[in-house]
């Protein structure tokens, strides 16, 4: 005859348990991601859009901005360094990939030599991103008073049911006045100049005025869902005065906060799109309802251009991608594979008015899976900007055909159907 007690504890676990299942399982399917296609008569430059935008995004445009382009490693690295080695109160950094080599240690020794200086330094680095980053050189910083986590992971063999949601966020504060945001994360593979197919090619952004005030907002919310720790006060968030004459916004999405904003923020964009739209993705897998979007806005008689890589990292993924082209092709749009060096900038430009940037991927893992931070501008000087560096960036690039594609060996039509079926999870 068992105990009472030990009946009514496996009574309780199995209830608790049970319970939980239950959430989960209402968690899971009660979750209404967009499904329905937005239809929208008017377009990026409409007050209407704006206005909707600030609300339905959570941030809102703020005005009298200046954002700095910055082109492969040399300029992006430089400029984060100088802006690290003259910090006075704060520096704040969130990275997905930070790893052993030149960078990690031009980075590690400006943040300890503020450290030493008095400066308060926060850095999250993604669980799964830093699984190269030596144990020695996180010691090195914390025993500097540098404050260091762990996204979701802090160690390599740590247990993690939700080991799937990444931080894949690349942003950057410098006492609350100077912020970055774009794809580069800490590794010598974005060093140099995208001179060679070992360079990457990516942009990044550097960012003065009141919008710096939103990014910094970015950071110290999954500062506060690692440490349990609020981030407040003139020295992360100062007065901020006009810095320029640029609109923007900065906003965030993951699993758990503002669940697939970005995704509405590209959806909404495309579906506003009268003129053109050039999308410069690393990792291009558009989901059914994107794919739609693109398709109706090729019916409007919206120029449609994408670049994508030639070399990548991620052979699965641009597998699924390829399965994305014919149909697109097919109905107008066109597509070049870039080829110097690997490609990893995530941009789009909207009727050469409106940019949408960030550390976003075009792909499913990016709009519901991980932590990301995206910003947008609506300005024309600035879309010229970007324009300029996608027209040479298109000269570098190979435009592709129907025929290209249909020419693809059998072996490689059914690998890409492959990755297809899976592309939910890239």
């Amino acid at each position: 005859m068992r105990h009472p007690k030990r009946k009514a504890l496996i009574g309780f676990l199995f209830l608790a348990g049970l319970l939980v299942g239950l959430w989960f399982f209402f968690d899971f399917f009660t979750r209404k991601p967009i499904r329905k296609e937005l239809v929208v008569s008017y377009s990026v430059t409409d007050d209407a859009f704006r206005r909707s935008a600030d609300a339905l995004l959570d941030t809102p445009f703020v005005e009298s901005n200046k954002v700095e382009t910055l082109v492969n490693g040399d300029q992006i690295f430089a400029s984060m360094l100088d802006a690290i080695r003259s910090a006075t109160t704060t520096i704040t950094l969130e990275t997905y990939i930070w790893s052993r080599g030149k960078i990690c240690d031009e980075f590690k020794d400006a943040l300890l030599e503020r450290a030493h200086a008095g400066v308060k330094v926060h850095v999250v680095v993604d669980g799964m991103g830093s699984i190269k980053l030596k144990q020695k050189d996180i010691t090195e910083l914390q025993d500097a008073g540098v404050r260091i986590v762990k996204f979701n992971r802090d160690k390599w063999y740590s247990v993690n049911f939700q080991i799937n949601h990444r931080t894949h966020r690349k942003v950057m504060v410098v006492d609350g006045r100077l912020g970055f945001i774009g794809g580069s994360c800490l590794h010598d593979s974005w060093l140099g100049n995208a001179e060679t197919e070992n360079q990457w090619r990516d942009t990044h952004f550097k960012n003065q005025g009141p919008a710096v005030g939103e990014l910094q907002g970015v950071f110290a919310e999954n500062w506060r869902q690692t440490t349990g720790e609020v981030l407040h006060g003139p020295d992360y968030f100062p007065r901020l005065e006009p810095a320029g004459n640029l609109p923007v916004q900065c906003y965030k999405s993951g699993p758990k906060e503002n669940q697939e904003s970005i995704r509405l923020a590209i959806l909404y964009a495309l579906a506003a799109s009268k003129k053109n739209i050039r999308i410069a993705h690393a990792y291009f897998v558009p989901d059914e309802l994107l794919m739609t979007t693109l398709l109706h806005a090729l019916e409007r008689g919206v120029n449609v251009e994408i670049i994508v890589p030639g070399k990548t990292d991620a052979k699965l993924v641009k597998a699924a991608s390829r399965t994305t082209w014919g149909e697109l092709m097919a109905a107008g749009a066109k597509f070049y594979q870039y080829g110097p060096a690997m490609y990893h900038v995530k941009e789009i430009v909207i009727d050469d008015v409106l940019v949408i940037a960030g550390s976003a991927n075009f792909d499913n893992r990016s709009f519901r899976i991980n932590d990301e931070a995206n910003f947008n501008v609506l300005d024309r000087a600035f879309a010229q900007q970007q324009i300029k560096l996608f027209e040479a960036d298109k000269k570098q690039s190979k435009a592709l055909s129907l025929v290209d594609l249909e020419n693809r060996s059998l072996f490689t039509k059914t690998a890409d159907s492959v990755a297809g079926v899976f592309s939910s999870q890239f």
